[in-house]
């Protein structure tokens, strides 16, 4: 709800300062004295596109502030959290235009784009009149304004929802085609390369190990001589025999030398054991470099063709037999690959069947909701003196979406038997304003929170149809805010708040003003709309009478 308005130095306004209520507030006020310019400073601080130059001459800048009260639930507080704006009870917009005709807002006191305002004012304030531009006008909404009247928000999110499923499943299916397909195209390397990789079984650190057994099998030729040798020195006509003719000489001496052998003869033993074990372990190496020259062709023909495997696919050679089974596991995706296929067909069939049934139950709601729309309308046209005119919720087939698979348009014929068309391009002026009001009290439910506008929407009419007209405005602001520019005394007196706008001369400069009207100033204004400047006792009796009927 629009709580206030603060203008300074926009076009003929200097400064004022507006208080709103809930309810009818109304505007009144000669041609010319100002009244659309506070609707074009209002559609200013919320980002609207308006005029160009909106600083009064000789300012700096002109600055507009709107303070609106939000409920717990309003959808401006969804807006604001994904703008990453404080979500407070009061949202106050700030917007300046300095007279070089840069543009800043705030929300809150916190900087914003023109764009986070506009999305702000989609949820705070509808604007109606004989150009509407918020929506009954515009046949793209008309589908929208439909499903709210009708109430079918639920079976609008099952459409929704299988429409999400529809789309994966399509999106799953369309992926394994292009899967399988890429794999038919590589089926015949894949086939070679499993069968290569197979023949050759290639397993981890074997590539290593089989290096090692080469190198030591190409040196085997250049260490085994001098293997050969020390072997020699060690056995028994080397150092361990040596040793031995030692032990036995030091043994047969022993018993004569008072102990002083023991020691050596000790140690002596010991170092045939070593020379033993020594000898043993040379006696292996020979025996291992014993090697047939056809086994180490065999191990570097399997090394060579492990590491060519290798930089065929461009893996390690440990790798190998991981990319092996990778390879299998394709080729056995591309063996399943029908029976997979036919599964995801029959999944996408039966998400199309599930989505064609939400979406054709989806249709039939609409018909039945459009039928009760039809109905409504006509009733509100008759009072606002448009008896004889058609109005028609046209539902045609459209391409499938996420809101189903219908196109809504709002058609009226103007007279029996005239063709019937688009609202915009069949209705006049002042019919126009009536349709609109007529469609907007039928479209209009519980209090949304949004602050509704409707300038001079009742141009071109007067008498009874005014009234009817200030009738169905009232109506629209029980329980919620709406704002009128008037210049009917019919629409003007079931305002319950009521503000006249005046321009005045000062010097060389005009400047626009706006007083509250209430007690006898009110009667006064709304005589004045009755009778003109001169306002007769008569006037005022007809704008009590206006105000108390």
């Amino acid at each position: 709800m629009l709580r206030a308005l603060e203008i300074r130095d926009m076009l003929i306004i200097d400064r004022l300062d507006l208080v709103f209520q809930p309810g009818l507030n109304v505007l009144t006020g000669e041609t010319g004295a100002g009244k659309s310019i506070l609707l074009d400073s209002l559609g200013f601080v919320l980002g609207w596109r308006g005029r160009a130059e909106l600083v009064r001459r000789g300012a700096d800048q002109g600055e507009v502030v709107a303070e609106f009260e939000l409920r717990p639930d309003h959808p401006a507080r969804a807006v604001l959290r994904e703008a990453g704006l404080p979500d407070e009870d009061v949202l106050i917009l700030r917007r300046v235009n300095s007279a070089d005709g840069r543009k800043t807002a705030w929300v809150n006191d916190r900087r914003v784009s023109g764009e986070v305002l506009r999305q702000l004012s989609d949820v705070l304030v509808e604007l109606h009149g004989q150009q509407d531009d918020r929506g009954l006008l515009d046949p793209k909404a008309h589908r929208d304004l439909l499903d709210a009247y009708g109430d079918l928000g639920a079976r609008r999110e099952g459409v929704r929802a299988a429409w999400r499923d529809l789309g994966a499943q399509r999106k799953a299916r369309a992926a394994a085609e292009a899967a399988q397909a890429a794999l038919r195209a590589e089926e015949e390397f894949l086939r070679h390369a499993v069968a290569e990789l197979d023949a050759l079984d290639p397993q981890p650190g074997e590539e290593v190990e089989l290096d090692a057994r080469r190198r030591m099998m190409q040196g085997a030729e250049r260490i085994r001589e001098d293997i050969a040798k020390a072997a020699e020195a060690l056995g028994l006509n080397g150092a361990e025999g040596a040793a031995g003719d030692a032990l036995r000489w030091l043994e047969g001496a022993a018993e004569r030398a008072e102990g002083q052998l023991d020691e050596a003869i000790a140690a002596i033993g010991r170092a045939l054991v070593e020379l033993d074990e020594a000898g043993r372990g040379v006696l292996r190496c020979l025996e291992a470099l014993d090697f047939n020259p056809v086994e180490l062709e065999a191990v570097e023909e399997r090394l060579f063709a492990i590491r060519g495997l290798a930089r065929k696919h461009g893996v390690l050679a440990d790798d190998l037999a991981g990319f092996a089974e990778g390879l299998r596991g394709q080729l056995a995706a591309l063996d399943r690959g029908d029976a997979d296929m036919r599964a995801l067909v029959a999944a996408v069939a039966e998400a199309e069947r599930v989505y064609g049934a939400e979406a054709e139950a989806l249709s039939l709601a609409r018909a039945e909701a459009a039928a009760r729309l039809d109905r409504a309308v006509m009733a509100e046209l008759a009072p606002l003196k448009m008896e004889r005119a058609v109005f028609t919720t046209e539902i045609g087939r459209a391409e499938p979406g996420a809101s189903g698979q219908d196109e809504v348009v709002f058609r009226v014929a103007t007279n029996p038997g005239a063709p019937s068309g688009p609202l915009a391009k069949i209705a006049s002026g002042g019919e126009l304003s009536r349709f609109l009001l007529a469609l907007k009290v039928c479209l209009t439910g519980t209090d949304s929170g949004v602050t509704m506008i409707f300038d001079e929407i009742d141009r071109g009419v007067g008498g009874a149809t005014a009234d009817a007209v200030g009738r169905r405005l009232a109506q629209l602001a029980a329980g919620g805010q709406v704002l009128v520019v008037t210049h009917s005394p019919q629409v003007a007196a079931r305002g319950a708040h009521h503000w006249r706008v005046e321009k005045r001369v000062e010097g060389e400069e005009t400047l626009s003003t706006v007083r509250a009207m209430r007690g006898g100033d009110r009667v006064d204004e709304i005589a004045r709309m009755l009778s003109g400047e001169r306002i007769t006792p008569e006037a005022r009796a007809a704008a009590e009478a206006l105000m108390e009927g």
